[in-house]
């Protein structure tokens, strides 16, 4: 990857350390040990209630830590929030939402940020707004959306709306990008043409990048790392170490094998469905890769 001034960072974009999460009197996950570098793709897979999301919850600073560390960009999680660009799971425009693709993405500037207000700090009055209008642009073009964003949202197609809203989370020109199943409802031709966009945008502005995912396979071409989590624990590595029968049957505990399809395509065979007990509210990845 390119060096830009982010990739020159001293420390890693989001580092937990013995890391450990209780929600209503549970254990979601614990003894959790993962980093993101400067500049780095890393997707983090898992079934339904593995605790994906609350990890990025942690790492947003919206909920705390039940044991263990965790820094963000060298800071305490919620210290760092302006250097955070944060897609979470999509939702759906209705037809008649009259807002343009192009306020769409202002609202990363002047809108809130996961419930609160934004405090622009790149100027005041009219040359605030220059360089607002200036940022949407930069944004829109980065993500390609040049050709629609003057249209209403509800009028763009699933994929368009995708990348007006990675445009949104972009436009605060973040250190690190967290994106929670972006891919999630796209057909494939748009869940593959997502998963390149994040992969240049990472390349190319050196943001560090954690994506939600529970099929690996549209961003095997682009991971530098998967961090896999499962009954409440986790391992990292390189994908080809991480998706392996060997590895996933040790998570589980259970005999899990992990087949390769003559297109390259991983398969999953035999995980087990997540524990009754534990719910997380915005995980809905399916029980398998592939």
């Amino acid at each position: 990857m390119a060096a830009t001034e982010h990739e020159r960072r001293s420390g890693p974009a989001l580092e937990l350390d013995g890391a450990a999460v209780r929600l209503g009197g549970r254990t979601v996950w614990s003894d959790v040990s993962m980093r993101v570098g400067p500049g780095e793709f890393v997707a983090l897979l898992g079934a339904n209630g593995s605790g994906k999301s609350t990890l990025l919850k942690v790492a947003l600073g919206t909920l705390a830590l039940s044991a263990g560390r965790a820094s963000v960009l060298g800071r305490a999680p919620g210290e760092a929030s302006r250097s955070i660009g944060y897609l979470p799971q999509r939702r759906a425009f209705d037809a008649g939402t009259r807002l343009r693709g192009r306020d769409i993405v202002r609202l990363g500037l002047d809108g809130d940020r996961w419930g609160l207000p934004v405090r622009a700090p790149w100027g005041r009055g009219a040359a605030r707004g220059r360089a607002a209008a200036l940022r949407v642009e930069a944004a829109i073009a980065m993500v390609g959306a040049d050709g629609y964003a003057e249209r209403s949202i509800g009028e763009c197609s699933g994929g368009e709306q995708q990348r007006l809203l990675i445009a949104q989370a972009l436009v605060g020109r973040p250190e690190l990008f967290l994106l929670d199943e972006p891919l999630d409802s796209l057909d494939l031709p748009n869940q593959a043409a997502v998963a390149a966009l994040v992969a240049e945008l990472c390349r190319s502005t050196g943001v560090a990048v954690l994506l939600v995912a529970h099929d690996v396979n549209p961003l095997l071409p682009y991971l530098d790392r998967v961090v896999y989590l499962a009954r409440g624990r986790a391992v990292e590595g390189p994908v080809e170490q991480v998706i392996t029968s060997e590895t996933l049957t040790a998570l589980y505990g259970l005999p899990v094998e992990v087949l390769k399809a003559s297109d390259g395509r991983l398969v999953v065979v035999g995980q087990p469905e997540p524990p009754a007990h534990h719910h997380d509210r915005h995980d809905h990845s399916h029980a398998h890769v592939g």
